[in-house]
């Protein structure tokens, strides 16, 4: 499974940098580039902006909240990754 970030320049630019290969730059509607990631079924988890999950609109905006494979880490906002990731890999990794 595939990391892959869906963002403005600026926001892609550091997971570009980290060596991240599936980089989606958005500069206007972001709804059609988010469907076709959904569709690459080599992608496990996909990262993107809290900015950029608000413009999506309200259908797909559920569809990802409820997604397990992929699933999507929305940064910037107050998530909680231990659960994300736990949903996605299905187990704590933290659990000692």
């Amino acid at each position: 499974m595939e990391l892959a970030v869906v963002g403005n320049k600026d926001f892609v630019l550091g997971f570009r940098l980290a060596g991240i290969r599936k980089i989606y730059e958005v500069n206007g509607e972001i709804n059609p580039t988010i469907q076709k990631i959904m569709k690459d079924k080599d992608i496990g988890i996909i990262v993107m902006h809290n900015k950029d999950f608000e413009n999506v609109e309200p259908n797909l905006k559920e569809t990802l909240s409820n997604s397990i494979e992929p699933t999507f880490v929305i940064l910037g906002a107050e998530t909680d990754i231990r659960d994300k990731i736990k949903q996605a890999v299905g187990v704590d990794l933290w659990k000692t």
